[in-house]
């Protein structure tokens, strides 16, 4: 207990003449303050009564947090070789982190470490948080290292610190020589250094450690395992996880749905979302964030709108606003989508981003320019993810030479190097155009190797602009880099056969044998009544596939009356006629539109999703159905948004 405890414990006022020794209080330069003893006793002009109402008042400033008035107070007592007690330290220190006053908070360092005082390690362990929150790395392992006594608290606060900035090595590194050191790591230790693992390998280690010291059924720990087993893809380790007993935590609720969710594995996700209402807990804003991220991969419009609902019940949160946004705008409904957008609070550069992709991915090119320029207007700094938001909608909008100005100029204005994905808009942008030959020279002056998504764009628009010859190079150089991409193959057999080459036909598909190489099938899917109906070219197991197959069947003799003649490109070309017509017929996308508007009322929009890129001659039936029909008709695939309405379509028929 320091001098002023005791004076406080004993209530003795100090003008009452009392020998102090009485009470055990001993005056030593080791004490609570130095030199005061000897100024008293010689009557120097700082009396002893000054020193306590110093101490006094840097006590109350610190618990008040005056930061300005504590650092005045501090000064004082530096001058007067006084020292408080590091719990008063602490408040101080606290206070500094609060205000970001690095400066304030080094004076701190310095004076307690001054005129031969020793802080204890609870202190300096404060001390060592402040430059891990100051992102002070380097000062935080200078002081780590001048520790003379290391606790638990000190060695997890390093390792923390590590995992956070992505220093994974480092993390590791400092777990060892923890152990080596004889302290014996916590349930905060190991759940800091998981985040740090870097492949399965240290995972497994750290994993049997974790048992070692039988912190497996720690919630945070395993939390921490769900969480980085989610990461790495090892997601039915992640389930066992937490599966092997029974969990009273919605933290670890929330991790397990997050990491499938995360992984685009909405159907689990939702699976254990219904598993968790159903044990007693409630949703909070991170299971609702999860459960939107879900709704947003199933493109499950409804059931968002139902999670909606209770997103409505909590406080704002920009976290779960911004997965609001995103789950509307990729299940298209711009409409909800800005009505989200306009009535947030608080908006940062993802937000900003999202609703300007939204809108260019839906083919609103010109509303997503706009709204990039009132987010520079706003003061938001665009990011890497904004600018290829940006050079999307310029190419959907055909608007060749401002995409060229955003990407020649991105680093000048935005402080952003043009990455893989920027070419790639760039080479769509100007495949678009019809500038093939440009667009092949840009990827070959690509900085960063091409992929085969950037090949396949390339190819795309050699497709649409019918340049046989380079769309057969392109074609080869997607197959070096992905031998098994089903969909090049058949459009390389294609382009072999409508040019006669029926030996590279026969060579092409012998490579496709050999190589194991098959066609994924086309798999589309529609919500109804927050059921969702799946559909597979072939497969007859949906209980309405006759009723759907025998109005699907009326549809194409309709549609042929005004004009529809199936599209056979892409269909394999060793297919005869009437055979080739029959192989489109029954496309999912076909047969899920069909359900849908004999499953919907009248006038509602038919919202499918599906797992291949839509093809053309669905595309040309969609955009005719639509116009006759009278009705709305949203197919996402996975390269973009197809809004078909009056017998056109969003994507200005290049997809």
């Amino acid at each position: 207990m320091n001098l002023i405890s005791r004076f406080k414990c004993y209530c003795i006022p100090l003008s009452v003449s009392f020998p102090l020794s009485l009470l055990g209080i001993s005056f030593q330069r080791s004490s609570f303050y130095s030199g005061a003893a000897t100024e008293w006793s010689t009557g120097q002009s700082t009396s002893f009564s000054n020193q306590i109402d110093v101490v006094n008042e840097f006590t109350t400033y610190c618990y008040q947090r005056d930061l300005p008035k504590a650092m005045k107070a501090l000064n004082s007592m530096q001058k007067h070789k006084l020292w408080a007690d590091a719990i008063t330290y602490a408040e101080l220190i606290k206070c500094c982190i609060a205000h970001s006053a690095i400066k304030q908070g080094k004076i701190v360092h310095q004076h307690v470490f001054s005129n031969g005082y020793e802080p204890k390690t609870f202190l300096i362990n404060t001390l060592l948080n402040m430059y891990v929150k100051f992102h002070l790395l380097d000062e935080a392992q200078v002081l780590f290292d001048q520790m003379p006594e290391r606790n638990v608290v000190s060695w997890t606060t390093l390792i923390a610190a590590y995992s956070n900035a992505e220093l994974k090595e480092k993390a590791l590194e400092m777990l060892i020589m923890m152990l080596r050191d004889g302290v014996k790591p916590n349930m905060y230790t190991y759940s800091s250094v998981l985040r740090a693992c870097n492949g399965l390998s240290n995972l497994t280690q750290l994993h049997c450690c974790i048992f070692k010291f039988g912190l497996e059924s720690d919630v945070f720990v395993r939390s921490a395992l769900v969480d980085i087993y989610a990461k790495w893809g090892e997601l039915q380790a992640a389930l066992h996880i937490f599966n092997e007993m029974v969990t009273g935590d919605l933290v670890v609720w929330n991790s397990i749905i997050g990491g499938f969710a995360q992984n685009s594995d909405g159907d689990e996700a939702l699976n254990l979302y219904i598993r968790m209402k159903r044990s007693g807990f409630k949703a909070d804003q991170s299971t609702l964030t999860s459960v939107l991220r879900a709704c947003t991969s199933l493109a499950l419009l409804e059931l968002g709108r139902q999670v909606h609902v209770h997103v409505i019940k909590f406080d704002r949160d920009l976290v779960l606003d911004n997965a609001l946004l995103d789950m509307y705008c990729k299940c298209g409904s711009l409409e909800d989508a800005n009505c989200t957008f306009n009535q947030m609070f608080e908006k940062d550069v993802i937000s900003w981003s999202t609703m300007i992709i939204g809108f260019a991915q839906n083919g609103y090119s010109q509303k997503a320019l706009d709204l990039f320029k009132v987010m520079r207007t706003s003061g938001t700094q665009p990011n890497y993810i904004t600018v290829l938001g940006v050079l999307f909608a310029c190419s959907h909008a055909g608007l060749v030479e401002d995409g060229k100005y955003y990407f020649e100029s991105m680093k000048k204005l935005f402080g952003i190097d043009p990455g893989r994905e920027h070419y790639g808009c760039m080479v769509d942008l100007l495949g678009r155009a019809g500038k093939l030959e440009e667009a092949t020279k840009l990827i070959h002056e690509m900085k960063c190797e091409p992929d085969a998504v950037t090949w396949r764009t390339l190819l795309g628009a050699c497709r649409v602009h019918r340049n046989m010859d380079l769309a057969e190079y392109a074609a080869k150089q997607i197959l070096n880099l992905d031998p098994h991409d089903a969909g090049t193959f058949i459009l390389l057999s294609n382009i072999y056969a409508k040019s006669q080459r029926w030996e590279d036909v026969a060579n092409l598909r012998r490579s496709m044998t050999d190589g194991g190489v098959k066609k994924e099938p086309g798999c589309s899917w529609i919500e109804i009544n927050k059921q969702i109906h799946a559909f597979i070219l072939g497969d007859k197991s949906h209980p309405k596939i006759n009723a759907i197959h025998e109005e699907l069947n009326q549809i194409i003799g309709r549609l042929k009356e005004e004009g529809y003649v199936p599209d056979t490109n892409f269909v394999l070309q060793d297919l005869e006629g009437e055979q080739m017509e029959n192989s489109l017929l029954y496309h999912s996308e076909k047969l899920a539109i069909v359900f849908g508007m004999m499953s919907l009322p009248k006038g509602k929009t038919v919202r499918i999703r599906k797992n291949l890129r839509i093809c053309g001659d669905c595309h040309v039936f969609a955009k005719l159905l639509a116009k006759m029909e009278n009705r709305s008709i949203v197919i996402r695939d996975p390269i973009r948004y197809h809004h078909f309405q009056d017998g056109a379509c969003s994507c200005g028929d290049y997809w």
